[in-house]
């Protein structure tokens, strides 16, 4: 199935996009390699800023898709916006220009200095068009918020980017995940059964302490990633008929390099505190559908391994040679599931539930 001027497949493509934060370039990355050799999704399901990042694809004409995607992570050609002071653009590696910046690689030190700067900027300042500089959300305070920064910039960029009309009605479905904060309870908006609006996209986003939660229909719903980073339960809990290519992006990499150093641990320790719930997500589906010969069901997970210059605060380095490394990493991931796809190497269309991992963690 395909849509919205896409190339005819005799396989459905599903995307999952795990959360993330800034890391969520990645996924970007990758969405552009299926996107440039017509590997469009009929399914995004996200959570976090994966749930963003498929609000933005979903939400925009297919020929669109990628300025959509360019105009989220690099607002102004990669400017700070505003109210930045000039010269700390150069300092963290913001260029004036359009495009992609091209910055001779940095001395390993010099790199993890520049990025820390960059993360502790964006603790103080916020991220202009996500939200807003840090205890922004205490004016005015409120019981039923409490959280360090104001996400209404999040709101406003979504309605001015997203097209709410075609995200409902358009080929590609979208089903984004959030956790009920009263009680813990899983709750999932899809456009096959609800109308998404932009107040859903940032409840998946409202990550506790960090951003406040959004209420919906009376409900406090808080970052769909507290339950499952990488939200493969909506695809694999009643797998399609039809043959489907399920490529999920994992953007915290369950297996690194033993840290050295306790801005390493601390990194490690985000990284196996979400990563450890893909691994066993995936493990529970097989065990479910090992057997199984009435679903055809490929799944391959792209993790951004690419994280040997990442520091503690990685998910807050919004800085623009960073989201460029992130995104060009992403592409290349993509790229490694668009060979095996032309190789058939991911097993599409074969009975049962198959799993390939591609990245040499």
């Amino acid at each position: 199935m395909a849509g919205d001027g896409a190339p005819v497949r005799d396989f459905d493509v599903v995307l999952v996009l795990s959360g993330g934060n800034a890391l969520g370039a990645f996924e970007a990355g990758v969405y552009q390699a299926l996107h440039e050799h017509g590997l469009e999704p009929d399914w995004i399901v996200g959570a976090s800023i994966g749930a963003i990042n498929g609000a933005l694809i979903a939400g925009s004409a297919r020929q669109r898709r990628l300025d959509t995607l360019r105009e989220f992570w690099c607002p102004g050609g990669f400017g700070m916006g505003p109210t930045a002071a000039p010269w700390l653009g150069s300092i963290l590696g913001f260029p004036a220009i359009p495009g992609f910046p091209s910055m001779p690689g940095l001395p390993p030190d010099m790199e993890v200095g520049r990025r820390t700067a960059a993360a502790t900027w964006t603790m103080a300042a916020g991220r202009p068009g996500i939200f807003g500089p840090l205890l922004s959300s205490t004016n005015p305070w409120t019981d039923a918020k409490p959280s360090m920064f104001e996400t209404e910039q999040l709101d406003a960029t979504l309605k001015r980017l997203v097209d709410f009309g075609c995200l409902n009605a358009g080929a590609c479905r979208l089903t984004v995940t959030a956790v009920d904060l009263g009680n813990g309870d899983d709750v999932v908006f899809d456009t096959d059964v609800h109308r998404i609006e932009s107040f859903h996209i940032r409840a998946s986003a409202a990550l506790p302490v960090a951003f406040p939660a959004v209420e919906i229909d009376g409900r406090w719903l808080a970052d769909g990633g507290l339950s499952a980073n990488l939200p493969l339960d909506p695809v694999l809990a009643s797998p399609s008929a039809r043959p489907t290519l399920c490529i999920a992006v994992d953007l915290l990499p369950l297996r690194q390099p033993l840290p050295t150093t306790l801005g390493d641990a601390a990194g490690r320790m985000q990284d196996l505190i979400f990563a450890a719930q893909s691994r066993r997500s995936i493990a529970r589906w097989q065990a479910v559908h090992g057997g199984r010969d009435d679903i055809a069901l490929s799944l391959v997970r792209l993790a951004y391994t690419e994280q040997a210059n990442e520091v503690a605060g990685k998910a807050l380095d919004f800085s623009a040679p960073t989201i460029e490394q992130r995104w060009s990493a992403g592409h290349r991931s993509g790229m490694r599931a668009v060979a095996a796809v032309n190789a058939d190497a991911l097993k599409v269309g074969h009975a049962g539930l198959n799993i390939v991992d591609l990245d040499a963690e």
